[in-house]
């Protein structure tokens, strides 16, 4: 076994530790298996460099699909050609609001530690736009997410790598052919230069890029196609925090079995890390077997919730997946 692995399975045996091992030994066995993994990822994940492991786990095929936040998709590409400019501020929770504004007036963009540059969202905007005008003036539509792996493979963006390639999880979900859904792509940096772009002339209409609900049409397609029939453990989902990555995708399965009225297995495996706290009406933190009750888990489904830090767990469950 690998250092992780030994290392988890020595000390991690109660509370949120043994369920950290519990749910990657059951993840592994999901796989083992011949079942299908999609991951979700809130929060600022990728800024949070998430991508060093993900990327593996996408080129060793044990992730199959991605549902993330807008952020999440971009900021991936943003750390590929900016990251050595990127600022990390030590002492974040002692910043005035003056250290705040001097921050902006710099154009760097606070996410805790870490300070994204202006200049990399400036340098994505020209190639974006560049290609969301080609495609409205070719009648051609496109996901946010292919939109980026367009870019990616656009060979004059190489040249501005700043980090190891084999760290971006975009470029290993690109080369593997790995489908990524954003839901709520709008609530991002590059949604909003588009809306900007749009409302300035710069791009003829919205229509080149596809709406959330021609996504969720996607998503239901490739769930169909990789359920399984019954014949291997139904398609996993791992959710990294709340939110709408999480909650657009896990709706796929109610959505088949109530409204389409076709019959599905439900979800084949569930774990969910967040920091978040049930409470009355939080969803984020909610526990996952009040999904029974909505038709997206049943009560055998192997089913772990991991109250923590999604950006110290999933690495350690990764790693033990991968067995390092």
């Amino acid at each position: 076994m690998g250092t992780v692995r030994d290392f988890l399975e020595k000390h991690y045996l109660h509370f949120n530790a043994r369920e950290v091992v519990d749910a990657a030994k059951a993840y592994e066995a999901h796989l083992e298996a011949g079942g299908k993994m999609l991951v979700t990822l809130a929060g600022a994940m990728s800024t949070g460099e998430l991508g060093i492991i993900l990327a593996r786990m996408i080129r060793e095929g044990k992730v199959h699909a991605i549902s993330c936040t807008g952020a999440n998709l971009e900021e991936d590409v943003f750390n590929l050609v900016a990251g050595r400019e990127y600022e990390i501020i030590q002492s974040w929770r002692s910043l005035s609001a003056a250290d705040e504004q001097a921050l902006y007036d710099r154009g760097m963009n606070r996410v805790t530690d870490t300070c994204i540059p202006e200049t990399v969202m400036r340098h994505i905007e020209k190639r974006m736009v560049d290609r969301w005008q080609g495609a409205c003036e070719a009648n051609v539509r496109k996901t946010p997410a292919e939109f980026l792996f367009d870019l990616l493979g656009d060979p004059s963006l190489r040249e501005h790598y700043q980090i190891d390639p084999a760290h971006s999880w975009m470029l290993a979900a690109k080369e593997m052919g790995v489908p990524v859904f954003a839901p709520g792509w709008e609530d991002s940096t590059t949604g909003n230069i588009f809306a900007a772009n749009v409302l300035l002339g710069n791009i003829q209409h919205h229509l080149c890029v596809k709406t959330g609900t021609e996504q969720f049409q996607a998503l239901i397609e490739w769930y169909l196609e990789n359920h399984g029939a019954g014949e291997r453990p139904s398609v996993g989902f791992f959710q990294l925090g709340g939110g709408i990555a999480g909650d657009f995708a896990i709706c796929t399965v109610p959505c088949i079995i109530q409204d389409l009225q076709r019959d599905v297995p439900f979800w084949g495996y569930f774990c969910q890390v967040t920091d978040a706290q049930p409470s009355y009406g939080g969803y984020s933190g909610a526990p996952s077997n009040e999904k029974i009750t909505w038709g997206k888990l049943e009560p055998s489904t192997p089913n772990f919730n991991i109250n923590s830090d999604a950006t110290i767990v999933a690495p350690l469950i990764f790693g033990y997946v991968l067995g390092d």
